[in-house]
């Protein structure tokens, strides 16, 4: 499976594609693989930016903890779209998100992850029991009826990110399937005094906590 770290910002809506074109244009004329970065993918929700960096290894284990040399122009070049979120910002390390729960299906293959990514507002210092009603379900059936294959779940400050991982079955049926199940329904009442919507004004559904990706890349190498 591939190892993440999900990085959470501040980013100025509609600004998606200048900061994609930065990272368009690092990815190709630099090497990230050679310090252990596979892929990334960049997503929006609202006025958030999420940045998920795939790594074949845990840095922990590899020793490869270093940014691409290039890190400081990239930051440089979305500054003025892309901003720290957490209150008590003061390196770039305190925007990387905290996992606090991870869970793989016994059978799951890497090969066609199909991540998505979840993002609403956690109550900060509920990630045990967040952790625990996730735990329960994915004992159960549910993960397989919706096609999940594995899901790490996040925090920073009161930002909650849920990234799952869904066989192509899943995609192809779409966001709906099983969501009106007694099982699910049991998860969001679970869930509803530690969990809510990012936005609730648009909020109007799943599909409202859903980040929207607008780049990605993958090493060819």
């Amino acid at each position: 499976m591939v190892f993440r770290n999900v990085i959470v910002c501040r980013i100025v809506p509609g600004s998606e594609q200048k900061v994609a074109d930065v990272f368009g244009h690092f990815d190709k004329v630099t090497r990230p693989q050679d310090v252990g970065v596979t892929g990334r993918i960049l997503l929006s929700l609202d006025d958030l930016y999420i940045h998920v960096v795939e790594r074949a290894q845990d840095p922990e284990i590899s020793g490869q903890k270093r940014g691409l040399p290039a890190f400081q122009e990239i930051a440089d070049a979305i500054g003025q779209f892309v901003t720290p979120y957490p209150r008590n910002w003061e390196n770039p390390s305190h925007s990387v998100a905290k996992p606090f729960y991870s869970w793989v299906a016994p059978n799951a293959q890497s090969s066609a992850a199909n991540p998505m990514v979840i993002v609403q507002r956690i109550k900060p210092g509920s990630e045990p029991a967040v952790a625990q009603v996730f735990a329960e379900s994915d004992n159960g059936p549910l993960p397989g009826q919706m096609g999940v294959t594995g899901r790490w779940l996040y925090s920073i400050d009161d930002v909650y990110v849920h990234l799952m991982e869904r066989t192509d079955q899943a995609v192809a049926e779409g966001l709906g399937q099983n969501h009106h199940a007694p099982a699910f329904t049991k998860i969001i009442e679970d869930l509803s005094p530690y969990v809510a919507p990012y936005n609730p004004e648009k909020w109007r559904g799943p599909q409202d906590s859903m980040a929207k990706p607008f780049y990605s890349w993958k090493a060819s190498d």
